[in-house]
């Protein structure tokens, strides 16, 4: 709209733009006052059509054909796809050409032009909004981030500066010990010929006086000592000690400092065709979008997913099962104790929790350590080396569900005591960095109730809930903004739909397990569901997926869990 004009003004003349409106050119397609319809209709050069505005029709601005002047374009040829007007399709060089009916040509372009916004206004443009709020936050958390590397250098500089200092005045000290034992040595061996001076001057002055006395008694007494002193005192020889400096070995100083990760920059793919299509119709196959990595092989899905192996747990209900390595998986279920199977059952490791009570879920974290909740006494526990630690104590809320992140962060589920709140917390260590539990107007994210709300990390970081109460997948990304809500495939009209166990893979999918209808959900990564694992399934409850994207699935009827190749 003209800045001048508003719903509540005059609609002006398109030329002048200071006088009302009253008539308009259906051939130019503009609007006209009295004064500019009477210029205008003296342009000889065109055919003008001008008519009340009222009684305009609305008709197509049709371009005007650049070989006859007073012709618009109101017809498609079809061969050269260009809009042609009449005289050229029948008399010109179109002439012979299939043609049709331009408006069919407009109407069937101005539905893709309309899908195109509405893909562009809801999906396309959100997705670079984020990525500029998310290259924001990262540009907004650089200097702790770098800060914090800085100060780490500095402190492994500091105790590097002690130890040398203690090394070096440990050496000083020797030395200086060495220095008061080679004195002592020396004064020792002074002493001893001093004294050996003195009797000598004794001796002398002694046979001085009996030459020169001349007394026979004092002559036929003597006896010499000359023998005795004609053997030189021993001289006491000491080497001072030698200093040996190493040559500095550079390498071994930054070792001895602590190694630095390179930094890493990658190129992500951007928004391609297929994720486009995805607006109209559920695809068949992964879409890439804004997050995909780049390095990342492409992995397409089964068209029938093929059971490999079967886990007898021993427990009466599994439900959580986390891979430690391909072949060997912790699992946890209806009592205290944690047990570490391989894929022929055999166990392990079995180890019981810290407060003797049935346990919430476990994870494995990037070290290899195992992670468990235990909602009775509100803790956090780490095992490491078979010895629990105790990593987060809560006040007012028990954990539930727990993930490991791939910055090695810990991500919680938690509910409050009195069950009537959710969110999902994450820790470094023992310390809160972040906490979720609100959108953007300040609604609730997760929904109240105290069953198990499973949670993980895709590769692009979103972080995804199995929300049980509110019958979906609840997905955030990495700053917490909301992303999509996933409430199970339209088709669905048997049960509602319950999600319950939920874990991601290579390909950013997101699996989530409907136990009561005896079946996996896998979705992409902005939530479009691509296809059901059955497989045999007796109701799926916790998942997890090891480094080759195998799917493993402990099953609460059988005490079984089932490791299954899906992609």
């Amino acid at each position: 709209m003209h800045p001048r004009r508003s719903a509540q003004e005059v609609l002006l003349c398109d030329l002048c733009e200071t006088v009302p409106l009253q008539s308009h050119c259906e051939l130019c397609n503009i609007n006209l006052c009295v004064n500019c319809a009477v210029k205008h209709l003296s342009d000889s050069s065109k055919r003008h059509k001008v008519v009340p505005f009222l009684h305009r029709k609305s008709t197509p601005n049709y371009p005007e054909c650049p070989d006859h002047v007073d012709k618009h374009c109101e017809i498609y040829c079809e061969k050269c796809g260009v809009p042609v007007c009449s005289t050229c399709a029948l008399f010109g060089k179109h002439k012979g050409h299939d043609v049709s009916d331009i408006l069919e040509k407009l109407s069937a372009k101005t539905e893709s032009l309309q899908k195109d916004l509405k893909e562009l206004e809801t999906r396309i443009y959100p997705r670079y909004e984020e990525m500029v709020s998310n290259v924001q936050t990262e540009k907004a958390e650089l200097e702790t981030n770098y800060g914090k590397l800085t100060t780490d250098a500095d402190e492994q500089g500091e105790i590097l500066h002690r130890e040398i200092t203690a090394i070096v005045n440990q050496r000083t000290s020797a030395i200086e010990e060495m220095k008061t034992k080679h004195l002592d040595a020396l004064n020792k061996n002074t002493d001893e010929i001093t004294q050996k001076i003195t009797e000598l001057k004794q001796i002398i002055s002694d046979l001085k006086s009996i030459l020169k006395s001349n007394k026979v008694s004092l002559t036929s007494t003597y006896k010499s000592r000359n023998s005795e002193f004609k053997t030189i005192p021993p001289k006491v020889r000491v080497t001072v000690p030698s200093f040996s400096p190493q040559k500095i070995n550079k390498d071994q100083l930054n070792e001895m400092l602590g190694s630095l990760s390179p930094l890493s920059i990658k190129t992500e793919h951007g928004y391609t065709k297929k994720s486009a299509e995805a607006v109209s119709s559920p695809p068949v196959k992964p879409m890439k979008s804004v997050e995909a990595v780049s390095s990342t092989p492409v992995k397409p899905l089964l068209d029938d997913p093929r059971l490999t192996a079967t886990i007898a747990t021993g427990y009466i209900h599994p439900y959580s099962v986390s891979c430690l390595r391909e072949d060997q998986v912790w699992t946890c279920g209806d009592n205290e104790i944690m047990k570490l199977l391989n894929l022929q059952s055999k166990l392990l490791t079995s180890i019981q929790t810290k407060s003797r009570n049935e346990l919430g879920d476990i994870a494995v974290t990037r070290d290899g350590d195992l992670v468990y909740t235990d909602y009775h006494d509100r803790t956090v526990n780490l095992i490491k080396n078979n010895k629990i630690q105790i990593v987060i104590t809560l006040q007012g809320w028990d954990p539930r569900s727990v993930c490991c992140t791939a910055s090695n962060d810990l991500l919680v589920t938690m509910i409050s005591d009195d069950g009537k709140q959710s969110k999902v917390v994450r820790f470094s260590g023992s310390t809160q960095k972040q906490s979720i539990q609100f959108d953007d107007q300040g609604r609730p994210l997760y929904s109240s109730g105290r069953y198990p709300r499973y949670i993980s990390e895709t590769r692009n970081l979103d972080i995804c809930v199995a929300d049980y109460d509110a019958s979906a997948v609840v997905v955030v990304n990495q700053s917490g903004k909301f992303r999509f809500r996933y409430t199970g495939h339209p088709s669905n009209t048997e049960l509602s739909f319950k999600p319950y166990g939920i874990t991601t893979d290579s390909q950013s999918h997101i699996l989530t397990a409907e136990c009561d209808n005896h079946r996996i959900h896998i979705l992409d990564q902005d939530g479009q569901f691509l296809r059901y694992i059955h497989c045999g399934l007796k109701f799926p409850w916790g998942l997890c997926v090891d480094i080759r994207d195998n799917l493993f699935v402990a099953e609460w009827v059988t005490a079984k869990v089932k490791k299954i190749q899906y992609l």
